[in-house]
Formats: structure tokens, sequence, C-alpha cells
């Protein structure tokens, strides 16, 4: 059975929600597993996953994690994870743990597999599917190293929920620092700030196209807050300008997978439907009745979005009281 490491990735102190698919890959993977918690007040954060059936939370707090370089990160990561005997390593595929894994997959000298959607375990045998061609094929690949580096997609691993008992936390000290590092300055984080769900975690997601123009935020928002959703947008909206790019749902953007996808005058190309024909139910809007977004959507309305979007706001409203 595999010993299984789960790198938690924090944000502002606090451990992200996205860790938990991690911790569900361990769960189903079979065997044991232990989290670390890395980063300038990682003690404090360990706090919150001892609850999770690890059988130990591992908890590296240094000033020196306080910028978010994966170069300072990584040396610490496959240290604990080679005093530890651990046979994987796992993070959720954020861009935290895309920019971590293959750099302790290399420190390790393990086989690395990214963004995998599925594991079957075979005594000590494991197994991984991801997808390949945006999506429309899955690959089954195994991984021979006596080490394995794994990056999960969180739309595809339900967040774990406690399982009681609470683990031991650990103390882990900080690896000799990397050379890499020194290579790299830290300029600073522009994040946009918002009081909507982030895209990753959102249970409701409106998300519009091109075919909005400037009307983008205007036809969206107030959709967006009567269903309590996150806002995303296809790349051919964000190319245009009329949408950020960090709202960006995709092949090249987010990954995701709501209870509820509303998709606004988005037409379904490819690298759009990779990125979201794992929701739930989705619910599309488009005046085009032959658009391919209505192959994957359980619900469709062929209408112009600029009349059929307000309507609906209308009745909401009016539902609510």
């Amino acid at each position: 059975m595999a010993n299984i490491l789960v790198i938690a990735e924090m944000l502002d102190g606090k451990v992200r929600k996205s860790t938990h698919s991690a911790i569900t890959f361990a769960r189903q993977a079979g065997g044991t597993f232990s989290i670390l918690v890395l980063g300038q007040g990682a003690k404090a954060a360990a706090a919150e996953v001892t609850g999770y059936g690890a059988q130990a939370v591992l908890a590296c707090d240094d000033a020196y994690l306080g910028q978010p370089v994966a170069e300072r990160f990584a040396p610490t990561a496959a240290a604990a994870a080679k005093g530890g005997n651990f046979d994987v390593v796992v993070v959720t595929a954020s861009s935290f743990g895309k920019d971590l894994a293959p750099r302790v997959a290399a420190k390790l000298g393990a086989g690395y597999a990214p963004d995998i959607s599925g594991v079957k375990a075979e005594g000590d045998k494991l197994t991984f599917r991801r997808p390949v061609f945006a999506g429309n094929a899955f690959a089954t690949c195994e991984l021979t190293t006596p080490v394995k580096v794994v990056s999960v997609r969180q739309s595809e691993f339900a967040a774990a929920e406690p399982s009681g008992g609470a683990s031991a936390v650990q103390d882990v000290a900080l690896a000799a620092k990397d050379a890499a590092a020194d290579a790299v300055e830290f300029v600073g984080l522009e994040a946009a700030k918002s009081e909507r769900p982030d895209l990753g975690e959102a249970k409701v997601i409106v998300s519009g196209g091109r075919a909005l123009k400037e009307k983008f935020a205007e036809v969206l928002d107030p959709l967006a807050s009567l269903l309590g959703a996150a806002v995303g947008a296809s790349r051919a909206a964000c190319d245009a300008g009329y949408a950020p790019a960090e709202l960006q749902v995709g092949q090249t953007g987010r990954v995701v997978a709501p209870r509820l996808y509303v998709a606004i005058g988005i037409s379904g190309a490819i690298q759009h439907l990779a990125g979201m024909k794992g929701s739930k139910t989705i619910v599309a809007i488009n005046k085009d009745a032959d658009a391919p977004i209505f192959q994957v959507a359980d619900y469709g309305l062929v209408a112009d979005l600029f009349s059929a979007v307000p309507e609906l706001v209308t009745e909401l409203q009016k539902a609510r009281g």
C-alpha cells in the first residue's frame, strides 16, 4: 500500500480548499497519507487539516517561504518526501501545484503524472487516468519510478470532508536553499479582489462569451449576484478585452466542475468545453440553435441573450419575493 505525501497550498495564512482534492486522491489511492504545509504561518494553518485522517501533519513555518516562489518550496518538499519514505507526492493542479510538482519530481528523480482525473489501486500498483486531446479522450498511465509525483484536477476529485480525529502536527526544518531560487526575483502579486466565489471552488458559475461585447458585466453581474455565483468567460471574450484573463474557463484557462454552469453567448468551442463539461448541470443560452454548446447542455434556450437574461433575472427576483 502506498505511503502518500499531500502538499497543501496556502493563501493569506490559511490552507486553500483546493488542497482537499489532493486529500481525496490520497484516500482513493489507499494506504496512509500525511499532509505537508509549507509557508510563512504554516504552523497555525496546519491546525486546519488535522481532522482529515492523516498520519501526521507536517509544518515548515519560515519567513523564507513567505514569497510564492516554487524554487523556494521545492527543496523542503523534496526533503520531506525523502525523510518520510513517501512513495507518492501529490498536489492539486492549481497554478501553485503545476509550478511546484515538476520541480519536486526532478529533485526526487521521480516520474510525474500531471493533471490526473482518476486513480486506481491494485495492491501496490497505482494507475492514473488523465485527459488528452483537450479532454476528448483519456489515457491510462503507470509510473515505474520508486517515488511518484502527481497533480490532480480539482474538478475531478471532490473536496474531502473531515473524518474526525486529530493528527499530530510535527515541525519540519527548512531544507538547504536552492541556488535556482537566487535566480528568481519576486516582484509582487497582483490578485483581483472580488466578493464572488473563486472560480475553482464555486458551486455555481455564470459564464459569458464574446457575444456580450461591452455589456459583459452589465448582463452577467445581476444574474451572478442572484445565484451567488462566480463569473467566468470564454477565451474569445477575454482576448477581446470584454473580461479579465483570470476569468477564462477552458483548456488554457481554469478547469471547473460546479454544480451549475450557465453558459451565455458561448458557442462551445472544443477548448472551452474541455474546461467545463464536467459540470453537474449545464444551462446554455445562445441564439444559434446549432451552437456546439447545446450538445453538452442539460438545458438549452435558443434566444437573444440581451433579452433572455434580463427576463431570467426578473423572474428570479419575483420568485425570491
